[in-house]
């Protein structure tokens, strides 16, 4: 028999340079063997990487899956931390409130709120908070340093069985930087009060390498009311690694506080009330901070791979917002606080074994993901200029997942590979709240089967077909809660707690064109309830079975050795399966999306970017009635080196100063004045154009 390497989930490569472009041939675990024979190693099939994407032919096991590396991440400007998730094709990233908040996130037909059904992860670290006082799955990335992110791995849909919790539409894992090639420091001013320094770096510390960044910021922002956003952070990082294992150990802190300008109605505006960009209370806002000690270690054995981690967070957040302004109280107004003490710890582990199956070369795989949240408290209170005027609700939460999961995947020919995994969940909630009647404890369990089938390749060309089960828990609340949460506690039925989710996709990727790296995926997902638990009423708002379909279109091309060109579009369609003659739309579903980018590197002293976004209308009431306008956003950088030390960047965000909205919402508000609520559309406007300059010294 021919001995054969396997990755094991790690990415074999050997380099070298063509074009004075770095070049790659890469592996992966699930999709190429090394063989070794005769003394000779033959990598199959070759994969050919730009240094920027790891979606070549053998990397995925769906046309939906990839990568973005490093070197892409630093050429793109950002103007909050959470929009280097929109390196994911199709995924947007907006804000309806002050820049602490966590940001509003839409995929693939879905309004994904706060970052309900999008897993994402932090070096290890679930990023997604279940039973969050603002917005259950609640991501809060402002935390994140882009110049230490090291990759960003994707995948969309319920096919892949180490993803649980929140993964429907999909997941990312952001890896974190080991060691910095040379050390980091930057300074950044621009309109509007806007300051950044980080200072970063890495050197070798005993066996291993030892990373630090530091980070302060400050931005008023283009708000009437200066927001007035601050934040310190801080990342510590320890890696070592042999020939067989890897370890790092990783802490993190961050604290930040904003005032907010929150969505406000057309209406305001129109008469003079407001500037568009002013607020009807000028004491929105909040404060946050964030603690984390994670550890993962990989050791390569023999016959496959051991992995384990584990983490404990503590987080804090007071969130004061008025959404209705004086529509249920007309003399101190509607301003209410979301406020929450969290400690979460967690541990995952897995093993994977390569071996033969039917004479077939196999990898299996089998892990677990243990999380446990405890929430001391989690509560909704009324308020005025961010003083407590009574409690709506208060709970004593604790929340515990266990996922246990099996994946095979196995080479039956050389143009045929599967990929079957079976996953378990269990949950357990107990709720201690204010209100006896929502007071109790709940359970639930659920199994999520996966399939994938991979043809090819052919002509440079392979075929994906995907299926699979997945789900996403409820706020623990909403499954012991018996009555409403404001007076006067009407009875409610207690909601299921875990709720599933189908899908299916079928895709290509190809490179039959030289340079480029093009991809196509037709997807369906159903879902098994849309209701959500609404954090701003302190309860669950009930909602049907919804269907999602759509069609996305991925393209990446090295036009010239400096020169990327990236291409996506994705058209989605979202329905409720249950008629009613309100409608059936589902509000705030995105329909398309569309993004164009051009990546300069090194033409040079020169490098620059280019992203132009397309955010197209939702519909804002089942009926679709009510819709919101189209958002068309482009982002410029433009840098000069000036040494090999020393280099220049002008960022310019809504370079066309196009007026549009970040968010729409439709929903009924009552300003000073008003006899009654009024249905209106409230919009949160984007940014007009603004200017940063970087300076960045590397030593």
């Amino acid at each position: 028999m021919t001995p054969i390497l396997r990755a094991a989930g790690i990415a074999v490569a050997a380099l070298w340079f063509e074009g004075g472009v770095a070049i790659a041939q890469e592996t992966n675990a699930a999709a190429t063997d090394l063989t070794l024979a005769a003394g000779a190693a033959q990598l199959l099939p070759q994969v050919v990487i730009a240094g920027n994407y790891v979606n070549a032919i053998g990397t995925s096991d769906a046309a939906s899956q990839g990568s973005v590396t490093a070197k892409l991440l630093e050429s793109r400007p950002t103007l909050r931390p959470a929009e280097v998730l929109e390196f994911v094709p199709g995924v947007i990233v907006t804000q309806h409130s002050g820049d602490g908040k966590a940001n509003q996130y839409f995929l693939r037909g879905f309004n994904l709120d706060h970052g309900t059904d999008f897993a994402t992860w932090v070096d290890g670290m679930p990023v997604n908070m279940p039973t969050h006082a603002h917005g259950h799955g609640y991501s809060d990335l402002n935390w994140l340093i882009p110049e230490i992110v090291n990759r960003i791995s994707y995948k969309k849909g319920p096919y892949f069985a180490d993803e649980g919790d929140f993964a429907s539409a999909g997941a990312a894992h952001i890896d974190l930087q080991d060691t910095l090639p040379r050390g980091i420091g930057s300074l950044t001013v621009g309109g509007n009060g806007y300051r950044r320094s980080l200072l970063a770096n890495s050197s070798a510390a005993g066996s291993g390498q030892l990373l630090y960044a530091l980070e302060a910021a400050h931005n008023d922002g283009p708000w009437d009311s200066p927001e007035k956003f601050h934040r310190l952070n801080g990342v510590l990082r320890y890696s070592a690694a042999s020939d067989t294992a890897q370890t790092s150990i990783t802490a993190m802190a961050y604290d930040a506080g904003w005032n907010a300008t929150d969505q406000v109605p057309p209406r305001a505006v129109d008469a003079g009330l407001i500037g568009r960009f002013g607020n009807l209370d000028a004491s929105d806002g909040g404060n946050t901070s964030r603690f984390s000690l994670s550890a993962s270690h990989r050791q390569t054995v023999d016959d496959g791979e051991w992995r384990a981690n584990a983490y404990a967070i503590r987080s804090r957040l007071k969130l004061f917002s008025d959404f209705t302004f004086f529509a249920e109280d007309p003399i101190n107004g509607d301003q209410f606080e979301q406020a929450e003490n969290r400690d979460v710890f967690g541990l995952g582990a897995s093993r994977v074994w390569n071996t033969s199956m039917a004479g077939h070369d196999s990898t299996t795989t089998v892990g677990l993901q243990l999380r446990h949240d405890r929430l001391d408290p989690v509560g909704l209170y009324a308020t005025a200029q961010r003083q407590r005027l009574s409690t709506t609700q208060e709970s004593r939460v604790r929340q515990t997942s266990l996922g246990v999961y099996a994946e095979n995947s196995t080479q039956w020919t050389p143009w045929l590979r599967s990929v079957a995994g079976l996953r378990a969940d269990r949950f357990d909630f107990k709720v201690a709240s204010s209100i006896a009647g929502n007071s109790g404890h709940a359970s639930a369990g659920i199994a999520s089967p996966k399939l994938s089938l991979i043809f090819g390749p052919w002509k440079k060309t392979e075929f994906f077909a995907n299926h699979g089960q997945g789900f996403h828990s409820n706020d623990a609340r909403g499954t012991t809660a018996t009555v409403t949460a404001k007076v006067p506690h009407d009875p409610v039925e207690r909601v299921d707690a875990l709720v599933r989710s189908r899908g299916g996709e079928l895709g290509l990727r190809t490179e039959i064109i030289p340079g480029l790296q093009s991809s196509l995926a037709l997807w369906q997902l159903s879902l098994g309830s849309e209701l959500v638990f609404v954090g701003d009423a302190g309860e669950t708002e009930p909602n049907r079975a919804s269907r999602r379909h759509g069609i996305e279109w991925n393209n990446h091309y090295l036009a010239r050795p400096w020169l990327l060109l990236d291409a996506d579009l994705s058209v989605s369609s979202a329905r409720f399966t249950d008629a009613n003659p309100i409608g059936n739309h589902v509000p705030g579903a995105i329909r398309t999306v569309a993004s164009f980018g051009a990546t300069v590197t090194e033409f040079g002293p020169w490098f620059g970017q280019f992203q132009l976004r397309y955010f197209g209308p939702r519909p804002l009431v089942e009926d679709d009635s009510r819709r919101s306008k189209a958002t068309t956003l482009a982002y410029m950088r433009a840098g000069y080196r000036i040494n090999r030390d020393v280099k220049v960047a002008l960022d310019v965000f809504n370079l066309f100063n196009r007026k549009a909205s970040d968010i729409d919402y439709f929903y009924a508000s009552q300003l000073k004045g008003e006899t009654a609520p009024v249905e209106d559309i409230h919009f949160h406007p984007v940014e007009p154009r603004s200017v940063r300059l970087t300076l960045t010294a590397n030593f």
